[in-house]
């Protein structure tokens, strides 16, 4: 390692684990309020006529929070939240590298489908590992602080005692199916669409691997992982946030929404998901670059000192 330049050392797999994992908080600390707006947008409908009134577009609904419950509901769930990137986006972020090399045996192309792979295999461990912060996360931020919702719990650490004492210990891993298909389909779509356009980029482009690139190819598969990941992400918030025995299971939800409100329904929160997704993706992986090169070079100096 002596005689490299920092640009020159390869990250290890724990120099992406921490950097994702801090680069994911960091996103979320900023893009919060808008999580937070595309989840009331998600399960409206549940709350009836009035709740329809209530919530009108992505500031809109920022506002009617701000308005009628303080600016702080805009950050409920925060904690959960950030338990839940820092063991979720540290695995299906941090490891996504490390599995595509050992899909395609060390090489340096790999194909379409070793990142698939990759993506599908870092997103269904993430999800079994932090989905109680998720279902926590979710349940916090769908519940209202006013007069007309009692509030279903009063803390991080009550919430998960709380659920898993009403619904049991399966309650806190409450829509694993459907989030394991929509992290699934979001690994893969935001990993694989954010490392093809930056490889097309730096091949095809005068672009290097810097501040432009990163923005670009992020804000890229920020969209793309919004147009096709919005269904499953509406039916896994719906059916997370729903009371014990309300939905026979993930289809009978997902066959609900399609009854009672038509197809429409499953891109319920679209725009709030697209700023929100878009946002955290142009921060989370500009982020990540930069926190990847620090931590680098921090280690370069360390072992060039020994």
């Amino acid at each position: 390692m002596v005689g490299l330049r920092p640009a020159d050392v390869p990250p290890t797999a724990a120099v992406k684990f921490v950097g994702a994992g801090t680069a994911a908080c960091i996103a979320d600390l900023l893009t919060f309020p808008l999580d937070t707006a595309k989840v009331r947008l998600q399960v409206k409908s549940e709350r009836g006529a009035a709740s329809l009134l209530k919530y009108r577009g992505v500031f809109g609904t920022i506002i009617t929070i701000v308005r009628t419950e303080g600016p702080r509901s805009l950050y409920s769930g925060l904690v959960a939240g950030l338990q839940r990137q820092m063991s979720f986006a540290s695995v299906r972020i941090g490891l996504y590298d490390s599995f595509k090399q050992f899909y395609t045996k060390g090489s340096d192309h790999a194909g379409i489908g070793s990142r698939l792979l990759a993506g599908c295999t870092t997103g269904g461990m993430a999800v079994a590992l932090a989905q109680p912060t998720d279902v926590v996360k979710v349940r916090f931020q769908a519940q209202a602080r006013s007069h007309e919702h009692a509030r279903r719990y009063c803390g991080t650490i009550d919430a998960y005692k709380t659920i898993a004492k009403e619904e049991g210990i399966r309650g806190l891993w409450k829509g694993t199916g459907p989030n394991i298909a929509r992290n699934a389909i979001v690994n893969c779509t935001e990993l694989v669409t954010y490392d093809f356009i930056k490889d097309l980029l730096l091949t095809s482009t005068p672009m290097s691997d810097n501040l432009p690139c990163h923005f670009v190819s992020a804000f890229g598969a920020g969209l793309c992982t919004t147009v096709i990941a919005s269904p499953v992400d509406v039916v896994k918030t719906r059916y997370m946030n729903s009371a014990l025995g309300q939905y026979s299971g993930v289809l009978s939800c997902a066959a609900a929404m399609m009854t009672k409100e038509g197809p429409l329904a499953f891109y319920k929160g679209f725009m709030p998901s697209f700023l929100r997704l878009g946002t955290w993706n142009v921060i989370m992986f500009v982020t990540y670059e930069q926190l990847k090169r620090a931590l680098m070079a921090a280690n370069h100096s360390r072992t060039t000192l020994l």
